[in-house]
């Protein structure tokens, strides 16, 4: 589904996929947004993973020398405005369509928001107003690089490196 093309379409698949927004139980644990906070999204419960990729691609969409993400099972995001203002980007393919996985950005200011994938979510940390905490809570800290071999940086951290996926790949 290309972006233009969003419409009613997108908005009755997100409906099946993401947890809707009616009379259901919902309880927001977390809430983030794009930079113009023209799109907001909340999760209900804790990140399953959190990890730092250090692929090329995520580089350099990123525009840093890794990505973080913490990854959440679609049916535990609702969106809360702005699906659409949501821009996709197939990177295998290098196409501006909504091909899973893909790449997922907000129209207006041009913020990553998240990958998204055929069952999950890979949102961005630093997207989420955790209010006064001075630190990340702990479910949404990284417990492993992956794609370390093609690091910018050096990450001294002590966490697993993994050559591409965890436990799909050699533990560098």
């Amino acid at each position: 589904m290309r972006v233009r093309d969003l419409g009613d379409a997108m908005m009755n698949e997100f409906a099946e996929i993401y947890a809707p927004r009616d009379e259901r139980p919902f309880e927001a644990r977390y809430r983030a947004a794009c930079h113009c906070k023209a799109v907001r999204y909340e999760v209900c419960a804790d990140p399953v993973d959190a990890k730092i990729c250090h692929c090329r691609v995520c580089r350099k969409l990123h525009g840093a020398p890794m990505q973080w993400a913490a990854i959440f099972h679609k049916h535990h995001v609702r969106f809360v405005a702005g699906i659409d203002h949501l821009r996709f980007y197939n990177s295998d393919l290098d196409e501006p369509a909504r091909l899973l996985p893909c790449k997922v950005g907000c129209a207006l200011c041009g913020t990553p928001i998240a990958d998204e994938g055929r069952r999950m979510w890979l949102a961005f940390p630093s997207l989420f107003d955790f209010g006064a905490a001075p630190e990340v809570p702990e479910p949404f800290r990284p417990t492993c690089h992956i794609f370390y071999g093609a690091r910018m940086i050096d990450m001294p951290d002590g966490l697993p490196k993994w050559s591409g996926h965890r436990n799909e790949s050699v533990l560098l």
